[in-house]
């Protein structure tokens, strides 16, 4: 195996360099991260993290928690975890924890056996069992999007859910809508709350009264937005306008609005939220919330690395910023005589 020495030789620059580069290239600046990754590449050198975790107690690997890891949302998150890991000399463990409770313990128990550094949890759930709460002191944990549930207040990287959904609901009035349905996520969450909140502000400024009968859904899959329509369209007086919590809800809602005869927007105006990759492709082209979800999972590496590291962190709460992407999946009420 290549050493240390020749790489130094190839870079230029000292041992002490090269090592400060791979273990916090933070510390050195672009130009020489550069030069020694180059180095790296041509001299085919692969440091020995094994040895490297013996010296330091480290093992030099993060575990992040997935509810769903088939989430296209999620995916978005996972790719910026796994660049800025890469980059910090981080490996990532992957857990699909599916929503289960059991399979959260099990892997956030890798922290507590130093097969793991540190810890970012991507549900609102609290990651590790009853038995072990007493020995999670100060453990790195960040949590993604939901706020972890509990006494302790672990840092989060999360979007102004409340704001959005207020953005969301402006512009379906803009468009002259009064009725409105909404397809949930998980209703334990702390998303639900916030975004459903943020609706229900905004139709209270514009006198509107929401009926808790147009409030369906209970999980973040596409067969959640078929039922929902289902459910949506049997009310004494449909909405005109369906505000999904996700995107893979808004195209279950769009399949099942056609199959029912009705038209997207002439019909019934949809939005989303998390604007994956084949939103824009739908048909129509999905309204929906920007959620800046790769600098999200990057963030949260940063900031979990900081506290692997001890290092005071300014703020434990983080709130990136969103757009709403207005495209053709919403348009103005139609009269009656229009249908």
């Amino acid at each position: 195996m290549t050493n240390i020495k020749k790489v130094s030789e190839l870079a230029g620059v000292s041992t002490a360099t090269v090592s400060r580069t791979l273990k916090d290239p933070d510390l050195v600046s672009p130009q020489t991260r550069e030069k020694v990754m180059v180095a790296v590449q041509q001299a085919g050198y692969r440091p020995n993290w094994m040895a490297t975790s013996v010296k330091t107690g480290k093992s030099n690997s993060i575990v992040v928690l997935v509810p769903n890891l088939v989430n296209p949302f999620f995916m978005r998150i996972i790719e910026g975890i796994e660049q800025a890991a890469q980059e910090k000399g981080y490996s990532v463990l992957l857990g699909d924890t599916q929503g289960s409770a059991s399979r959260e313990h099990e892997y956030a128990s890798m922290l507590l056996t130093n097969r793991a550094d540190g810890l970012i949890q991507l549900d609102h759930s609290f990651p590790f069992s009853q038995d072990d709460a007493h020995l999670v002191g100060n453990l790195p944990v960040v949590s993604v999007c939901e706020r972890i549930e509990g006494d302790k207040k672990y840092p989060v990287i999360e979007l102004d859910n409340y704001a959005a959904a207020r953005a969301v609901t402006h512009h379906l009035i803009s468009y002259g809508h009064r009725s409105f349905g909404v397809i949930a996520g998980q209703i334990s969450s702390q998303i639900h709350h916030d975004r459903l909140a943020g609706i229900k502000s905004v139709l209270a400024e514009e006198g509107i009264v929401f009926d808790e009968a147009m409030l369906v859904g209970g999980s973040y899959k596409i067969e959640t937005g078929v039922e929902g329509v289902q459910q949506l369209l049997t009310r004494a007086q449909p909405p005109t306008a369906i505000i999904c919590f996700n995107d893979d809800i808004a195209i279950g809602a769009l399949y099942a609005i056609k199959k029912h005869g009705l038209r997207v927007p002439q019909d019934i105006s949809v939005t989303g939220f998390d604007n994956v990759r084949v939103a824009a492709y739908m048909d129509p082209p999905l309204t929906t919330v920007d959620q800046p979800a790769y600098q999200m999972g990057r963030r949260a590496v940063e900031v979990l690395i900081q506290q692997i590291n001890r290092q005071p962190l300014t703020r434990t709460r983080e709130i990136l910023p969103f757009s709403l992407l207005e495209r053709q999946s919403t348009g103005p009420v139609s009269k009656p005589n229009q249908h």
